[in-house]
């Protein structure tokens, strides 16, 4: 089978993904397939670059990775991928509305507004804001864009500083607890981890260049795991993923929170999927051939 790995892109987080992309491209397993490595810079290279190929594996992040595009478009083609279909991936890359989804069936997610660049945020509306509160891209992933801010002097700089990013912006309330990630694997959880950092919330250093960010096996009491895994897998199945996805948590005064869905986690050596698998004893290799393998079974 010949599997073209489609990385770069043009969104943000390009480098990501091309991160992920040669860490794919390293352990797809080259008895069984032919792999090809297919960079692109824009969005009309698309077309061009992905003849000839049997199955594409996605690792693109953000936009025209997560959003849908990419899908709508090899499905147009008739070509396998891995991951989501189009609408699921679009709704978890939108924020706000996979949080409208999660809230409506009972699950908990940080209480906020989304702003548009048209919008004007007036004083009544303002007024209402606590403090501390998260400024984020409704849009996005890698927490670029993202700032926390203590006081109204601070909102409009990373509103800002936001709306680089993405033409809506959420204004959340800061949840302080313990942020956990559970990768799902064909709807099943794989081993919980729990992410422990220095900063003052999950940023993008703390994410890919800080030293003292621990990432390890949760170590939970019996019912708070479980309760974990469930919404995490409520999470996956609400918003119809494919073959895996990884969700996102935290844990505020003993409440789980879902923070958000992502549906092509990052997958160099160092991120969080392929860092459960590994303690759920499968291999990088293995792992790979699973998605391939229940995203062609979708």
């Amino acid at each position: 089978m010949k599997i073209g790995v489609l990385m770069g892109g043009c969104s943000s987080e390009r480098q990501v993904s091309l991160l992920t992309g040669e860490e794919i491209i390293k352990n797809l397993n080259k008895d069984k397939y032919h792999v090809i490595p297919i960079i692109i810079n824009s969005k009309k290279e698309v077309f061009e670059k992905i003849k000839n190929v049997d199955f594409v594996f996605i690792a693109l992040h953000g936009e025209f990775g997560e959003d849908g595009c990419i899908q709508s478009i090899l499905e147009t083609l008739n070509l396998p991928y891995s991951g989501s279909n189009p609408l699921t991936s679009a709704l978890c890359m939108n924020k706000q509305q996979s949080k409208r989804i999660l809230k409506c069936e009972g699950i908990n997610v940080a209480e906020g507004i989304c702003l548009k660049k048209s919008d004007f945020l007036n004083d009544s509306t303002s007024s209402k804001l606590r403090y501390p509160l998260i400024v984020k891209p409704n849009n996005g992933g890698s927490s670029i864009g993202v700032s926390l801010i203590n006081d109204k002097n601070e909102l409009n700089a990373a509103l800002e500083a936001a709306f680089l990013y993405c033409e809506e912006v959420l204004i959340e309330e800061f949840l302080d607890g313990k942020e956990y990630t559970v990768p799902i694997l064909n709807g099943a959880a794989l081993p919980t981890l729990e992410i422990s950092f220095n900063s003052s919330f999950f940023n993008y250093e703390a994410k890919y260049a800080s030293k003292d960010t621990i990432e390890e096996v949760a170590s939970l009491p019996k019912e708070l795991k479980e309760d974990i895994e469930t919404i995490a897998e409520k999470s996956y199945e609400l918003l119809d993923c494919k073959a895996y996805a990884r969700v996102d948590i935290i844990v505020s005064n003993g409440k789980p929170y879902v923070l958000e869905l992502n549906t092509l986690p990052g997958m160099t050596s160092a991120s969080l999927f392929p860092k459960s698998a590994k303690a759920a004893h499968i291999g990088f290799s293995e792992l790979l051939d699973k998605i391939i393998e229940y995203s062609l079974n979708k």
